[in-house]
């Protein structure tokens, strides 16, 4: 055991109450969710920065010191990486995205660049026997998850945002449809169920009027995927509900196609069932085309919208009403139009 001042501390470990001043191991579990400090060897231009757990973003530097946690992560347009099987300080791996997420590299996308190559130091240490220097590797999350946990929305209404892709305004659809509920009254939870640790997109459901909201890894899982995330949603919405809001919105993160998740949850009866709508988010008409026919045919949900980049004008809006019967409205440009459609739905709940 030594003791280390980090520089940095990433926000998958924001449960940790972790302060400057740590203890590492040398024995380094890998396993996901374990918090390991190291040292970054390389600068980088482009995708250089880390969210705190204060949820600001800091520019990371050839030798900070950063504490993340061991995962994996499967993005389009990102990294794609590994949970390492061994490892030992001196070894290298790589951080996978701005949340803190650290494995081994294997593919890069163009856009952002070569990853952050990182020294491992060490597991970080908690240590939770009051009077004892005995300490456990610390994790990521407040809890564990229960994998055989029931899903009880409490008839709270569920209204999910699912997207064709990453980046296909998903958040910016989830926030508008917040910030309107809220302004005709209503009590609004927000929640990410799947993607990889980052907290950036429930800290801007918060700015824009969520009262109450949790992400995937607020329950130790780094980075979802098919096994575990239908538990994960079924965990999430039964905590929201607990806090009986008049309705829930769900952002599934990632795409329809992808490997976080979202075909699993949507494939879940019991969650779909509790789902009072689904709002399509899409980069194109082409894209939104596709999601409509994936969401109609492989679940047997009817979007109630279609909104994202292919509603950026006229020309998408009037694609999207001929070829497939839907309305198409623009969150960043029409976001009460948007809200004003979920109110409608929820009207039909009784809740609005």
């Amino acid at each position: 055991m030594k003791s280390i001042v980090v520089d940095k501390v990433a926000s998958v470990a924001q449960h940790a109450e972790l302060g400057h001043e740590l203890r590492l191991s040398a024995d380094i579990p890998c396993e996901e969710g374990v918090l390991v400090a190291v040292r970054v060897l390389n600068n980088k231009a482009r995708y250089n920065q880390l969210e705190l757990t204060s949820g600001r973003m800091a520019t990371v530097t050839q030798g900070d010191i950063v504490v993340g946690a061991l995962g994996h992560r499967n993005a389009l347009r990102g990294y794609s990486g590994r949970l390492p099987t061994e490892l030992t300080p001196g070894d290298v791996i790589q951080l996978l995205n701005i949340g803190g997420v650290l494995g081994h590299c294997d593919s890069a996308n163009p856009d952002v660049g070569p990853p952050f190559d990182c020294e491992v130091l060490g597991t970080v240490l908690h240590f939770p026997y009051l009077g004892e220097r005995i300490g456990i590797p610390a994790r990521a999350g407040m809890k564990l998850l229960d994998a055989n946990a029931p899903l009880d929305t409490r008839g709270v209404p569920i209204i999910a945002l699912a997207g064709t892709c990453m980046d296909s305004g998903k958040t910016a659809a989830a926030c508008a449809i917040v910030g309107r509920l809220r302004h005709l009254g209503l009590q609004v939870a927000a929640c990410k169920a799947t993607g990889v640790s980052l907290r950036r997109d429930i800290l801007t459901m918060e700015d824009a009027g969520a009262s109450e909201t949790m992400i995937f890894s607020d329950f130790g899982i780094v980075t979802t995927t098919a096994s575990n995330g239908p538990a994960l949603t079924r965990a999430l919405l039964t905590s929201l509900a607990e806090k009986t809001p008049d309705v829930i919105v769900l952002e599934l993160g990632d795409g329809l196609l992808g490997a976080y998740g979202v075909e699993a949850i949507l494939s879940d009866e019991v969650i779909r069932n509790a789902m009072t709508a689904v709002i399509l988010c899409a980069n194109d008409p082409v894209s939104a085309w596709g999601g409509a026919k994936i969401l109609r045919e492989s679940f047997n949900i009817e979007p109630a919208a279609v909104t994202g980049p292919a509603t950026d004008n006229a020309v998408g809006v009037d694609q999207i009403a001929e070829r497939m019967s839907l309305p198409a409205i623009n969150a960043l440009s029409n976001g009460v139009a948007l809200g004003d459609l979920v109110a409608g739905l929820l009207k039909h709940k009784d809740v609005a």
